[in-house]
């Protein structure tokens, strides 16, 4: 089990550093791009984020679930999950459709919506990265 809970927590950590360099270079960035070129380059930006992060997101989720399903019920790993869930919901009721609103072009108050909220999944990953480092210690 032990090795099983490194991978989750390596996994997670990778989310971590993923999600700090999409707040703080990535999303910074979208601001210089040039109008005419925003749609392209946003498109771009989605499709190679999405192919670091969904590998890492899927390992992160199927380790927690192997875990929970090999019996580990650790209060710094199950409490863990909270911010885990956090992140989650984010994404997929915040921040997709966000960024569906921005691949037709750079709007500058979706944009701001979208740095702002970031914030809550790039805390909450944070978190869970620590609860997880405290398991592991």
């Amino acid at each position: 089990m032990m090795t099983l809970l490194i991978v989750h927590a390596a996994a997670t950590w990778a989310l971590v550093g993923a999600i700090w360099t999409v707040q703080l270079v990535h999303y910074p960035l979208f601001a210089q791009v040039d109008a005419d070129a925003f749609p392209r380059y946003h498109a771009q930006h989605m499709w190679r984020m999405t192919c670091v992060v969904a590998p890492l997101a899927t390992l992160e989720f199927a380790t927690a679930a192997l875990l929970v399903w090999q019996g580990a019920r650790q209060p710094w790993l199950l409490g863990s999950f909270i911010p885990m869930a956090v992140s989650w919901l984010s994404t997929w009721f915040v921040q997709v459709p966000l960024h569906l609103r921005l691949a037709s072009g750079f709007e500058s108050a979706t944009y701001r919506r979208l740095v702002k909220s970031n914030w809550w999944r790039t805390i909450a990953w944070s978190i869970r990265g620590i609860c997880l480092i405290i398991l592991l210690s």
